[in-house]
């Protein structure tokens, strides 16, 4: 039989339509890549920006979000110094996202509070709106070292008012600026004026207090898990003891470990295992992938 070249035409065109439709298909079915994007913009400044590490086989229904915050005394540091634990949850956790960001320093004229927890704020709100896009799922837990675990810590537990973080990891922050320790420090007390943006604050107001997570926690806090030295000459332990009881008495499942040592950069590394061990372990409770 012989068909009419018209109609053999057609016949041809319906077929690589279909073979087109089908490898469209198939490309869109394709599990994504692993990606890195690095120097993300979040705001108009220079150093409101982020890394992301994007892991491969992602998608929008399942792909949660770890946050890196580096310390520095609000003043200094920089994401880089947050660098060695992305290999380690790379490793551990490898279908979780991960943001490693910077936020603006802290300069004579520029004050840290609100502005470093807005900062935080700001990361998130952009993962949010571009969850689609990105393919993740826009629940975060954050990981905050030193002047980064404060910022982390008052974030989930004062700005956090979706229920977006769903765990905070404190290694050595600051969280309790009403504590002896800061509280009878004249230099201190100092740098706590310099550091808070008063007009962002009712008058009159208790700034040590409205910026001490310890005495910002609710039933809304999220899981949080604490690391401290108990030798540290800048964070004291009883700021530890102190967000440990805050927990307890609002009923927020926490874990709470103490280290021989000082600020983090002399614990043995018998304790760096413990921390990564029960970090994952937490990570794996209050951030799972499905």
């Amino acid at each position: 039989m012989q068909f009419p070249k018209f109609l053999l035409s057609s016949i041809v065109l319906l077929l690589l339509i279909g073979c087109s439709s089908e490898n469209d298909q198939n490309n869109d079915t394709l599990p994504l890549t692993a990606e890195t994007r690095m120097n993300v913009s979040y705001g108009a400044d220079p150093q409101q920006v982020y890394d992301i590490y994007l892991p491969a086989g992602r998608t929008e229904a399942k792909t949660k979000v770890i946050v890196l915050i580096h310390g520095g005394g609000w003043t200094g540091g920089d994401k880089t110094d947050m660098q060695e634990f992305i290999p380690i949850l790379q490793q551990s956790h490898p279908k979780h996202a991960i943001v490693n960001m910077n936020y603006i320093l802290a300069t004579t004229t520029i004050p840290a509070f609100p502005n470093q927890f807005l900062d935080v704020e700001r990361v998130i709100d952009k993962l949010t709106a571009e969850s689609e896009s990105l393919q993740i799922l826009p629940q975060f837990g954050l990981i905050g070292t030193s002047a980064g675990a404060h910022l982390a810590l008052q974030y989930d537990y004062v700005y956090d008012t979706n229920n977006r973080v769903k765990m905070v990891c404190d290694i050595v922050g600051a969280t309790d600026f009403t504590d002896p320790f800061y509280a009878e420090n004249p230099n201190f007390q100092v740098a706590l004026g310099l550091l808070v943006d008063e007009s962002a604050y009712p008058n009159g107001a208790n700034y040590a207090e409205l910026i001490s997570p310890a005495l910002q926690v609710s039933a809304a806090s999220s899981p949080s898990i604490l690391f401290y030295g108990n030798e540290d000459p800048l964070v004291p332990l009883t700021n530890g003891q102190t967000l440990q009881t805050a927990l307890s008495n609002a009923q927020i499942t926490h874990s709470f470990s103490v280290y021989d040592g000082g600020h983090g950069d002399d614990w043995s590394v018998s304790s760096t295992a413990d921390l990564r061990t029960k970090l994952s372990a937490f990570i794996n409770t209050h951030l799972a992938i499905q």
